[in-house]
């Protein structure tokens, strides 16, 4: 009798009391992982999505240029940018050793007629003939159907040879005479493609010139290289990725250092002289002493 109203009266507090929510037992549970970098294993080509890099420069850095010439791994800096395609896995491993952050070279806006992914260009997305520049043509950068995949490969062999970083060349078709009515809107979606591509893929991003559209792209970018600003004295668009806290590279050619370096060191610019074929020669600001 007594475990008869012992039952009943069981019975009737579990149907008035609320609902539970189920409880893991101690010790049991665990944060989802923050992935910081791609996982990719050394045998495997597959690539996970991760939100950024997992190396942040810091914004006062020594560095190399140079895409001719033998490279010598050896070389006391903290950062190399070299050529995509041209770079042996083997020299950026050797580099990696050294905790030597590597930049990737590529050209995002233009087809140069020596590159071996030259056949996946549609003739359609081919432009005008940059001058100056034997072998390289103008892209029109707003056909993302066609060109997307092909700079999405070009950002998976990066990822593939180890590059922490990439650096697309001539994403400022818009101000100049490409043959095609590239417009700034039509900038500044195919650069945050680019960007938001990169990240997908665990790599940092560098903006390359395209002064006009800093404000608009500095929230996209992890640093922003220019070439010769000291020499068109328009070093000052750059101070809004220095104010961020992000590194700002410059590259002189014909300006002596003694021009521009001091300035170059004011203004906290990672400032290099370099030949015009950015071969091994280097003279960097950061190091210069005025004659």
């Amino acid at each position: 009798m007594l475990v008869l109203l012992f039952l009943l009266v069981s019975l009737v507090l579990s149907a008035c009391a609320p609902e539970s929510v189920a409880m893991p037992a101690f010790g049991t549970t665990s944060l989802p992982a923050i992935v910081t970098s791609n996982a990719i294993t050394p045998d495997s080509t597959s690539i996970s999505t991760v939100q950024t890099s997992d190396r942040v420069l810091p914004q006062k850095v020594s560095w190399q240029i140079q895409y001719m010439g033998e490279i010598d791994i050896n070389l006391d800096v903290d950062v190399f940018n070299l050529d995509l395609f041209d770079t042996s896995t083997s020299v950026i491993e050797a580099l990696h050793q050294r905790d030597i952050f590597v930049m990737c070279y590529f050209s995002a806006g233009s087809y140069e007629d020596w590159r071996p992914d030259v056949s996946h260009f549609p003739s359609e997305v081919l432009g005008k003939d940059m001058k100056g520049w034997a072998g390289e043509k103008w892209l029109d950068i707003r056909r993302l159907d066609l060109l997307a995949p092909i700079m999405e490969a070009r950002l998976d062999l990066a990822v593939q040879k180890g590059c922490d970083g990439v650096d697309p060349d001539n994403v400022n078709g818009y101000v100049n005479d490409t043959g095609f009515s590239i417009n700034f809107s039509d900038q500044l979606a195919y650069n945050i493609f680019l960007a938001e591509a990169a990240h997908s893929r665990g790599l940092a991003i560098g903006l390359k010139n395209d002064l006009e559209q800093v404000s608009e792209l500095l929230p996209y970018f992890d640093w922003i290289l220019n070439e010769e600003c000291f020499t068109y004295q328009e070093c000052d668009a750059l101070l809004p990725f220095v104010q961020a806290g992000k590194p700002v590279f410059v590259v002189e050619y014909e300006l002596l250092p003694q021009e521009f370096c001091p300035q170059a060191n004011q203004m906290g610019l990672n400032a290099l002289h370099k030949h015009w074929e950015l071969d091994a020669y280097r003279i960097d600001c950061w190091r210069f002493s005025s004659p």
